[in-house]
């Protein structure tokens, strides 16, 4: 069973993702910002980390910056509901840190799925 980090510090957000990976067979673990998603990542890595961008404590790009180096073959997607002008520049440099793919938020939850499985699936091949 695929397993994946869900770093976000909206509750709500995290539990309609937890919810909807786990109905497609993840194990699903989370964590309400960046600190603890660094933690619990050493802790337990898993095979694909949902980064959100904007939080407090340790925000995502810190937090993508930090795990990218100290485990350089992490699988990434950021994600990010920022303000429109903030929230593209956000993701396009959570892209050029690493970051495999970037969603915006809000965004349809079988994407957000479907693309974790191709993200997956190309590592396996």
């Amino acid at each position: 069973m695929p397993s994946i980090l869900i770093v976000d510090d909206n509750e709500q957000v995290c539990g309609v993702l937890r919810e909807a990976f786990e109905r497609a067979g993840y194990l699903v673990t989370t964590a309400p910002d960046g600190n603890q998603g660094t933690l619990s990542y050493r802790e337990n890595p898993t095979d694909l980390v949902i980064l959100d961008i904007l939080m407090p404590e340790k925000e995502g790009l810190e937090t993508l910056i930090e795990l990218r180096r100290d485990f350089p073959s992490i699988k990434v997607i950021a994600i990010s509901g920022g303000s429109e002008r903030a929230h593209v520049n956000l993701l396009d440099l959570a892209k050029r840190l690493g970051a495999l793919h970037t969603v915006k938020k809000p965004f349809e939850m079988k994407t957000l799925v479907n693309l974790a499985d191709s993200v997956l699936t190309e590592s396996s091949n």
